[in-house]
């Protein structure tokens, strides 16, 4: 075997591997879902209010309130009452604040003062613009009740009465609006008056300020808190690419990540740290929770999972206990995140409030050095454009030229490699019995010709970390969600969804939905296009001599073409336009060198009748 024909080997391997681990753990495991990816998780679950809360750090979830819908029970795992009703009986249940922004409509329970009704009207469930607006928060009790609280609960020695999710505040309006904030107010009959001033800006940050004046005689100790609460195990995409679920950074503490089968496995359900300043929430695809605490203020921070008939996931705060002495009062203020995942939106809030790494709301992974840069790339050539199918071709075209420079050097060296073929092949011959002395030639051959005999597989080495960067461009960020290329692509982050197995439409059934083997029958226009371009690639060089090693490559575009069927349609066109430029770019380094291109020689002996054996 050639040392040429072994760096090819190698290459495609490096390849195979690649992209079929891509396919395993981040892939579409199922059709269906992989329809779905692109849609909103319009049903998000649930999680627990604390009522009454434990000493800090002492890690116990808050007391019950009795009778309270989807309450924290006294320890982890403890079965927490579930209230069945739909979701319009638990909106109508109780007197209610109306949220109405540019960005969100909703309402805000006056029982509790919870933020338990959030829907986004600038996102709808699928691209037809008829289609239902995406629901974010929904009450407790109601099916996937999701809201956030906040609230104050007793320090060791206070019985004075505090609000709990039973008590009705009132409100000084019946709507909040980004122009105007709304004041609610409750008495505890005990000298102790609470107001809660709620703002909300024209995106998704409600800011609440609660002022507790203690006009008894008695001092009041408590401590602040605040937390997103999700009922029942949301439906998720199950990638390992993307992260969904509990999710915060507090204090100097990395980014803290847990799914919801993840925080079953710790020790009583519970994951508890301490910091000062940061955020903690709950995040889906495109979605995400967030509460946020003043950024000098020290918190114990947990994420848990309790309840026996129906989890329930809570991701929560509780600052130090704060004394108010009779006559004086007490300021805390605190920050609800609620909305869509938009990157200039997160950095906005994250640069405007000083929060503690709250850009890493969005899933930008390992390669979060890559990822995001090539985001703000993306973004800022289709804000130019107008089009991020165009933008990502523009974009391909930018890193060829960044690499060219490396990529030519590749090349030339594969082209020398081809040149001095025969002198290779000479060598083998003459030291066919001594490997050592063969080698040993073949490196004097390479150094005296200036030839790195693995620089075959640099381009490819050099497409991975990109490649990867922007599978998780394509994936995770709400801009590419529904974004349209041209044609039949009218959603980049999702599949191409042309199929050749019912000729493009023209036959009225889905072969995807066949038993057994019908998700590998999901191959569109795109794909097919992918799959000819690297079959043109691949026959720009010449072809093995060896037969086990000529029908590999011979499958190879085949295989590649198949596993990227589900792929998102925009890494595909990305994949597409990405083999073509490769084509030029070698076509061009060849003939520069010299060297012949194989690629019509290849093609005609494909449809060459083979030479007849010889006889003996």
């Amino acid at each position: 075997m050639t040392q040429e024909n072994k760096n090819l080997i190698l290459a495609m391997g490096l390849s195979v591997l690649v992209l079929i681990g891509w396919n395993y753990f981040y892939g579409q495991p199922q059709l269906d879902r992989a329809r779905q990816a692109q849609q909103a998780q319009t049903q998000p679950g649930a999680a627990p209010t604390p009522g009454a809360t434990s000493t800090p750090g002492a890690g116990a979830p808050p007391a019950p309130q009795a009778g309270q819908p989807g309450a924290a029970p006294a320890a982890p795992g403890a079965a927490a009452p579930v209230v069945q009703r739909s979701r319009a009986d638990a909106l109508a249940a109780g007197p209610r604040l109306a949220i109405d922004t540019p960005s969100l409509s909703g309402s805000i329970n006056l029982t509790g003062g919870r933020i338990d009704d959030v829907s986004l009207k600038g996102y709808r469930e699928t691209i037809d613009a008829r289609s239902p607006t995406i629901v974010l928060l929904s009450p407790a009790g109601a099916p996937n009740g999701y809201w956030a609280e906040i609230g104050v609960a007793p320090a060791q020695g206070t019985t004075a009465a505090l609000p709990t999710p039973q008590t009705v505040w009132t409100a000084d309006s019946d709507k909040l609006t980004p122009q105007k904030p709304v004041t609610l107010t409750w008495d505890n009959g005990q000298g102790v008056i609470f107001r809660r001033a709620v703002s909300v800006d024209e995106r998704y940050m409600f800011t609440v300020k609660d002022t507790i004046e203690n006009r008894s005689q008695a001092a009041l100790a408590l401590h602040p808190y605040a937390l997103i609460a999700r009922e029942g195990k949301p439906k998720t995409d199950g990638y390992a690419v993307l992260h969904e679920g509990l999710l915060g950074v507090i204090g100097e503490s990395a980014v803290q990540e847990y799914t919801y089968d993840g925080i079953e496995k710790e020790p009583n359900r519970a994951k508890t740290w301490k910091g000062e300043g940061g955020w903690v929430g709950i995040t889906d695809k495109y979605w995400g929770t967030a509460v946020v605490p003043e950024q000098s203020r020290k918190v114990d921070a947990r994420f848990l999972a309790y309840g026996q008939n129906q989890r329930t996931y809570q991701a929560d705060m509780l600052g130090e206990a704060q004394t108010i002495a009779p006559g004086a009062s007490l300021e805390v203020t605190n920050r609800v995140f609620a909305g869509a995942k938009e990157t200039a939106a997160i950095d906005a809030y994250a640069e405007k409030f000083g929060i503690k790494n709250f850009d890493r709301m969005i899933d930008w992974g390992w390669f979060y050095f890559i990822t995001k840069p090539l985001f703000k790339l993306i973004d800022l050539i289709y804000r130019w454009i107008g089009n991020f199918g165009v933008a990502i071709l523009i974009v391909t075209l930018l890193v060829k030229i960044a690499f060219f420079p490396l990529a030519n050097r590749s090349y030339e060296s594969m082209a020398k490699m081809k040149a001095v073929q025969p002198e290779m092949q000479a060598i083998r011959e003459r030291y066919a019995e001594d490997k050592q002395r063969q080698q040993q030639e073949l490196m004097e051959l390479y150094k005296r010709e200036k030839i790195n005999p693995v620089a075959g597989c640099l381009p490819i080495m050099l497409q991975i970390p990109v490649f990867f960067a922007l599978y998780k461009v394509i994936f995770i960020t709400i801009e590419m969600r529904h974004a349209p290329f041209y044609g039949w692509i009218r959603d980049l982050s999702a599949a191409d969804p042309t199929n050749i197995f019912n000729l493009f439409g023209l036959l009225s059934f889905d072969p995807t939905q066949i038993p057994v083997f019908g998700s590998f029958l999901h191959l569109g226009i795109w794909p097919l296009l992918m799959g000819v371009t690297m079959f043109v690639q691949m026959k720009m060089n010449p072809e093995p001599t060896d037969p086990v090693q000529k029908t590999m490559f011979a499958w190879m575009p085949v295989i590649f073409t198949f596993l990227l069927g589900t792929f998102p349609a925009g890494l595909v066109i990305y994949w597409t336009w990405n083999n073509i430029l490769s084509v030029l770019q070698q076509g061009y380094i060849m003939r520069k060198n010299g060297v012949k291109v194989e690629l019509w020689d290849n093609l005609a002996k494909m449809f060459r009748k083979s030479d007849a054996p010889a006889k003996s």
